[in-house]
């Protein structure tokens, strides 16, 4: 997502575990366990679940939680996971589970000490600081791949909170598989909100009420990034709309009713690199896992593997990140990108991510700096950067975001309109000219990517005019948009609106005008393929792709086997 502009209401507090009801009155929604001079009294405006709320630890002792992060997004066996830990409780357990082909139970450990610590209010930025509770040393024998540490308390009438933690475990002997899969780490902590704050709204500046372009990378995670229950909604609208219909927005209902972070269906491990992690060892692939944040500290770490692989929600990228993927294309890697949604310049320094984004040019410190100003932590292609992602990947998610998304084209198929059916890609799908592809499993949502295109005879091709090769194979499109549209229908409350569409305009040509809008405001998602220097990339060019794999679309897993043993093989 580009950036959303929200009025940030008071700070909800919804923990883990906590449980919501309706009022008798409709008017107000009340925690079970809480007296009615606590509830929040909602008036006549029915879009509560555009208000902001946070994962955030009670001062009330008496309230049973416990919250859990560790001390990097990695390791390797033979390494230490510390482990830093606040409850209200007495005693834990603790639970570590690898992730993938099945769920399976490595570590197990009851009855260890818990204590409540302080948490600075600024911890979204800062983080929490809290000592380390536990340390785990990772055995030789653990295989590479995602691990969830689940925390458990229970209170004295049978009441259990559980709160989950993560790492990725890298291998033992880089490189002996063929498949490196490098999970999105840099978009999930952007969209991380625990404490108060991601880089969409939050609690900071002198109102408390604005994103925080400094995120710590060492807190918990929130709520539903790391684990959700079966039956929590995607993004992606997959229910018929009537004529008249204001915009829905059904993750946002379900998280607010449930307890789950805001963001728990726009990235994190749950929702995507989860899904593909156990389908692909489901399917055979032997896969070494890495956080993305891994390539920044060791850009060399690609070349040992033929395929490297990216799904899901893949927005933000540090330029060393970014230098590591395209470094290993020129020199002939491959590269199988099944995600979507490219935009954002991120910058690291020591356990604090920083994203200053549409207030870049103001506020972000290297904006005046000669030396500093390629690290603008704006989008790829403002002019101040000009480094347009369509020559790493092939595709921009300025040319092309949203897919049924609220008020963005909520009617559209919710699959790819095949173009070129005898592509390498397409074969044995026996896909013809104009089928859609992924729509049964709405695949061509919630964000992608594209090129500014063209058609010649009933094929699309890249114009070239936005850094995209010219030669780059167009094989299926999904229409995407930049402005939410507005019908004026009853009770319509946008989530983005124009907003996107207004900064993005001003960012790449400089000024925000109507003639500057028409450039950006439609364009559509793409299943692209192109040749850089001695190497090649795939991309798919959308966030939900994977739930094609999820739902066993016959179309997208062979098209998914496709690359994964062309490139690998």
């Amino acid at each position: 997502m580009l950036k959303r502009l929200f009025t940030a209401a008071p700070l909800l507090g919804l923990l883990a575990g906590a449980a919501w009801i309706p009022n008798a009155s409709a008017d107000a929604f009340i925690k079970a366990d809480s007296a009615m001079e606590h509830a929040e009294f909602r008036g006549q405006w029915a879009n509560n679940t555009h208000y902001s709320w946070f994962d955030l630890p009670s001062d009330d002792r008496s309230k049973l939680e416990v919250w859990g992060y560790t001390d990097a997004t990695s390791y390797a066996p033979g390494d230490t996971v510390n482990l830093h830990v606040s409850t209200t409780a007495d005693r834990y357990d603790l639970t570590v589970t690898r992730d993938g082909a099945a769920e399976e139970v490595v570590l197990e450990e009851k009855g260890l000490a818990g204590k409540l610590h302080p948490t600075p209010k600024d911890a979204y930025r800062v983080g929490p600081g809290w000592p380390v509770a536990h340390s785990i040393a990772i055995p030789e024998t653990w295989k590479s791949g995602g691990y969830i540490v689940t925390f458990k308390v229970t209170g004295e009438e049978g009441q259990r909170i559980e709160q989950e933690a993560f790492f990725i475990l890298r291998p033992k002997a880089p490189g002996q598989a063929a498949i490196a899969f490098v999970a999105a780490t840099t978009t999930w902590q952007a969209y991380n909100d625990w404490g108060g704050s991601n880089y969409y709204e939050g609690v900071a500046g002198e109102s408390r009420a604005h994103f925080s372009p400094e995120l710590s990378t060492l807190r918990p995670w929130a709520r539903g990034l790391i684990r959700v229950r079966g039956g929590a909604p995607r993004i992606v609208l997959t229910e018929e709309y009537p004529i008249g219909a204001a915009p829905r927005y059904p993750n946002l209902e379900y998280a607010y009713a449930r307890g789950y972070s805001k963001y728990y269906a726009a990235a994190g491990w749950a929702m995507f690199d989860a899904l593909f992690a156990r389908w692909a060892e489901r399917n055979g692939y032997t896969l070494d896992y890495y956080a993305q944040d891994d390539l920044g500290r060791n850009p060399d770490l690609l070349k040992q593997y033929k395929t490297v692989v990216v799904v899901g929600h893949d927005e933000y990228h540090t330029r060393d990140e970014r230098t590591a993927i395209d470094d290993y294309i020129e020199a002939g890697g491959h590269l199988a990108r099944f995600a979507g949604n490219l935009i954002w310049q991120a910058r690291r320094e020591g356990d604090t991510l920083i994203c200053y984004k549409s207030r870049a040019a103001t506020e972000d410190p290297v904006r005046d700096d000669p030396e500093k100003k390629d690290l603008l932590t704006s989008v790829w292609e403002a002019q101040a950067i000009n480094w347009p992602p369509q020559q790493t990947w092939g595709v921009s998610g300025t040319r092309g975001i949203y897919m049924k998304l609220g008020g963005f084209q909520p009617r559209a198929s919710g699959g790819f309109t095949v173009y070129r059916p005898k592509h390498w890609a397409l074969e044995g799908t026996d896909l013809y000219y104009g089928d859609l592809l992924g729509a049964k499993s709405n695949i061509a949502g919630f964000e992608g990517d594209g090129v500014d295109y063209t058609f010649r005879y009933g094929l699309p091709y890249a114009t070239g005019e936005d850094g995209a090769p010219k030669d780059l194979t167009i094989i299926a499109m999904a229409l995407a948009g930049q402005e939410e549209e507005d019908h004026g229908n009853f009770d319509t409350y946008l989530y983005a609106g124009d907003a996107d569409l207004a900064f993005t305009s001003a960012a790449i040509y400089g000024k925000d005008t109507p003639e500057n809008r028409d450039k950006l405001r439609y364009g559509s998602g793409m299943m692209v393929n192109m040749r850089k220097g001695k190497g090649e990339v795939f991309s798919a060019s959308t966030t939900d792709w994977v739930v094609g794999l999820q739902d066993r679309d016959p179309f997208v897993e062979r098209i998914t086997r496709n690359v994964l043993d062309r490139y690998s093989n």
